[in-house]
């Protein structure tokens, strides 16, 4: 398993890659909103294009939109939210 800022980069690397993003992946910040004025300007379409794009590279589906308004926040939601999922010990800790 890569460790977690090799993780949020290869993260960064499917979102130029599945949204074609016109931006390097080093730029994208870890807490940068991906929706909204601020951030990088997403929309559902690209939320759509996100989850199937995690699924396939990942092996982490989102199963509906409450999980994926909280999963597609930015950098680090995406991060955490494949870690929990691929560690189902880790979903079981408390959260603090």
């Amino acid at each position: 398993m890569p460790n977690e800022d090799d993780l949020r980069m290869r993260i960064k690397e499917m979102m130029v890659q599945s949204l074609m993003l016109q931006m390097p992946a080093d730029q994208i910040g870890d807490d940068q909103p991906l929706f909204g004025p601020g951030g990088l300007g997403l929309d559902s379409i690209d939320a759509l294009e996100l989850v199937v794009s995690m699924e396939k590279t990942f092996g982490v589906g989102v199963p509906n939109s409450e999980v994926a308004s909280k999963a597609l926040q930015n950098v680090n939601s995406i991060h955490d939210y494949i870690l929990e999922k691929r560690d189902p010990q880790a979903a079981e800790l408390p959260s603090s």
